[in-house]
């Protein structure tokens, strides 16, 4: 069973990734990995992997002594950032995030995705007793999101947005976003008397929020999407996937075992996610959010094709996608993905 890990300073982080990419030579020999995830049940299947040493386990499988570092960043913008400067081998964002460092880049480092880690619903949440849609919004109200305009929440209001404006007006609701990460945003929402009065928030922050009498539900990611999606993936570059079969391998695997080792145990899951996370959070709310049947803890890819439409369209992409399969790495094209 792994050590749980200390969560480092974002800012620190940030700048000594940015710092060490200097004398970085990009991708690393086989045997050696470097992860990142943000906060939040949403990287639970990597919490399983790390409890579970299952990259380890899979890397002997394939003859190595894999070195695994972990690491833990709030925000898309310095994700992209790590993994485009070599710092990191594989990081962890929304879809929208992936979509656009794979539109950047097709062509040079080509980076793709490798894995979905779940499908779950995404809640915008106020305090404000006014605001029961979009249209309520104001000037003076602020949203709360990990990467402002760039990342999963901000897009996906942007393509609801689009619906109910127009496709002219999609960041209408940039100027009133504000970046910070869930576990601030979520205290700020619950505690009131700030200027952050709404929050796009994610599990299990977005349950915490909600047991608060005055907080309640706007819109969910789902009802944008039309249905089930997949809220987070992992990806990394042509390079590391191309030069690092076997790690490339041990981690695929390790992944997929760890959705299976979730679906068979989930309160066990829930466990293993207070033990990685070193969370406060009661152990039954844990467990409500992993059985939650809105959720769903898999790597296969569910409906992110909604978004490399739709943001090509608002033109927001450049690249035009003619499936999923074109931003995913092959390991994934055997899920009836989507």
């Amino acid at each position: 069973m792994a050590t749980p890990f200390k969560r480092p300073a974002l800012t620190l982080l940030a700048a000594s990734l940015v710092a060490s990419a200097l004398f970085s030579t990009g991708a690393q020999a086989e045997g050696k990995i470097s992860i990142a995830q943000q906060f939040g049940i949403g990287y639970l299947i990597l919490d399983v992997v790390r409890d579970q040493n299952l990259i380890e386990k899979h890397g002997k499988e394939q003859g190595l002594d894999i070195k695994v570092d972990w690491n833990s960043i709030s925000g898309a913008t310095a994700m992209n950032e790590a993994l485009l400067t070599g710092s990191l081998d594989v990081v962890s964002a929304g879809v929208p995030p992936m979509l656009t460092v794979w539109d950047r880049t097709k062509g040079k480092q080509n980076v793709k995705a490798i894995a979905a880690l779940g499908s779950m619903p995404n809640y915008l949440l106020t305090n404000n007793p006014n605001i029961k849609t979009l249209k309520d919004f104001t000037d003076k109200d602020r949203i709360a999101v990990p990467a402002a305009g760039v990342g999963f929440q901000s897009r996906t209001l942007q393509i609801e947005t689009a619906k109910e404006f127009g496709d002219a007006q999609y960041k209408k609701f940039d100027d009133i976003s504000v970046s910070l990460p869930h576990p601030d945003a979520t205290a700020a929402l619950i505690a009131g008397g700030s200027e952050i009065n709404s929050h796009f928030s994610s599990p299990p922050f977005q349950y915490q929020a909600l047991q608060n009498p005055n907080v309640h539900k706007v819109l969910s990611s789902y009802d944008v999407l039309g249905g089930q999606a997949t809220f987070n993936v992992l990806y990394t570059t042509e390079k590391f996937h191309d030069e690092n079969p076997k790690t490339y391998k041990a981690f695929y695997d390790a992944l997929a075992e760890a959705e299976k080792i979730i679906k068979a145990d989930k309160p066990a899951a829930a466990q293993a996610y207070i033990r990685v996370e070193q969370s406060k959070l009661p152990l039954a709310l844990v467990e409500q959010i992993v059985k939650d049947p809105e959720i769903d803890f898999t790597v296969v890819p569910q409906r992110t094709f909604i978004y490399a439409e739709k943001l090509q369209e608002l033109g927001v992409l450049k690249n035009k996608a003619d499936s999923w399969k074109d931003y995913f790495f092959e390991e994934a094209h055997g899920g009836a993905g989507s």
